[in-house]
């Protein structure tokens, strides 16, 4: 790579994947850098771009004749179409292709949203396709360091506090890292540049890309659920009560909430229910994915977070910060997981929740500086009484302060620097 340009831990996958797949399919939010990543790692083969209105009109006039005349001389090179959900004929053409010919690595396919947006033909190529999502830079690839393995850490039979470093952080440095956010470029353009134009990059999505997988009249609905979104990010969210707010049918708004999810712009997580019934609440929870292009939104800056400030205002943004990072991690780990959240009836709540097998991870997020008791107490009662109580459980709190912490019972308190720093074990 280029010594200006940050190492993205994905390559490896990227590579790994053309090896053993005919074709990858790499998606991801706008301006994340899949057209730099694929155009750096790659030294031969041949690219094209569908942001190209030539290029696009010869692929929807015969999209299977365009694509063989350009892979012809290839050998065993890739050929790259960049922002390929742009043509409606691609998918049907690729498919054509790679039933007859078996060769591995013959696509890479970058683009804001899937560009298999067809169930039968996504299907059809089950076995012969990887999508892979590259997302906005981690706090572990701006520090350059390997990927986070805290969530194998977690997992193992015994873990030991010492495998886990963490680097002297402090509380303005976590803002700091919240408030620029995770697109390359972006990200270090001084404050008031930085928000304008994260708020256009947002006008971009609306105006452009949510063409590409379906037509919405009511582009300023849409707009005003993004700033919302962005304001209750780390939130369950009454679905009734938020149509009313913008005054769209709830019908309407579950679409919009679907492109949203597709582009890249939030995550939902379900919640988690043990068999146990009526005694959990099931709504899902919302996070805005890039913590910089909210913050914008919301027109925040360091002061905003201020003690003198409202004491809430960083919570659910903290919490929103951590779980992406783990998020982004999860396909680096050994073992598959899943991510959810949990909350009963009695105001019992879990932040995250991680489920791999019939392991748990149950993860709390604190604004604070320091962790006292009680602030594990939550996490302890699910793992001996509650729902987890038939699990393995490990209970995780990140938070502000520099110093890692045992609790006991599998319950540990770690500095969100811990996220970044590297981990120490035999897994």
């Amino acid at each position: 790579m280029t010594k200006h340009l940050i190492p993205r831990h994905l390559v490896c996958e990227l590579r790994s994947a053309l090896s053993y797949t005919r074709v990858v399919n790499l998606i991801g939010p706008r301006q994340v850098g899949k057209t730099t990543l694929v155009r750096d790692i790659f030294d031969r083969g041949k690219f094209i771009t569908l942001d190209d209105e030539v290029a696009l009109q010869a692929f929807n006039e015969d999209a299977y004749g365009h694509i063989a005349s350009l892979s012809a001389d290839l050998d065993d090179a890739p050929l790259i179409i960049d922002e390929a959900q742009r043509s409606d004929d691609l998918s049907l053409a690729i498919k054509r292709i790679v039933d007859v010919n078996l060769r591995k690595g013959q696509f890479v396919l970058t683009g804001s949203s899937n560009v298999f947006r067809t169930a039968n033909v996504a299907d059809s190529l089950a076995g012969r396709m990887r999508t892979l999502k590259l997302w906005p830079l981690t706090a572990a690839e701006l520090h350059q360091k390997p990927a986070c393995r805290l969530i194998d850490w977690a997992l193992q039979e015994t873990p030991d506090l010492n495998g886990v470093k963490v680097e002297p952080t402090s509380r303005d440095e976590v803002i700091d890292l919240i408030l620029r956010g995770g697109f390359p470029e972006t990200r270090q353009l001084p404050h008031k540049q930085r928000h304008r134009q994260y708020r256009d990059h947002v006008d971009t999505i609306v105006d452009r890309d949510v063409a590409d997988i379906v037509r919405i009249r009511k582009t300023d609905a849409l707009r005003r659920l993004i700033d919302q979104m962005a304001a209750r990010t780390g939130q369950e969210i009454n679905l009734s009560e938020l149509s009313n707010a913008l005054k769209v049918h709830r019908v309407t708004l579950e679409q919009f909430l679907d492109v949203l999810r597709r582009l890249s712009v939030i995550h939902t997580i379900g919640a988690w229910t043990s068999g146990e019934g009526k005694r959990e609440i099931r709504n899902p929870k919302y996070h805005f994915v890039d913590s910089g292009i909210g913050c914008a939104l919301r027109l925040m800056d360091d002061k905003s977070f201020e003690p003198s400030r409202d004491p809430t205002a960083l919570g659910g943004v903290l919490e929103s910060y951590v779980f992406n990072e783990l998020l982004r991690s999860s396909p680096f780990q050994e073992r598959d997981v899943r991510f959810y959240h949990w909350r009963s009836r009695d105001r019992r709540e879990i932040d995250i929740l991680i489920e791999a097998g019939s392991d748990l991870i149950g993860v709390e997020v604190k604004a604070s500086s320091a962790v006292k008791a009680g602030d594990v107490k939550q996490l302890k009662w699910f793992a001996a009484d509650g729902p987890g109580r038939s699990r393995r459980f490990t209970g995780l709190v990140f938070y502000l302060g520099t110093e890692k912490a045992a609790f006991g019972d599998r319950t540990f308190a770690l500095p969100v620097s811990s996220l970044w720093a590297n981990i120490e074990w035999t897994g």
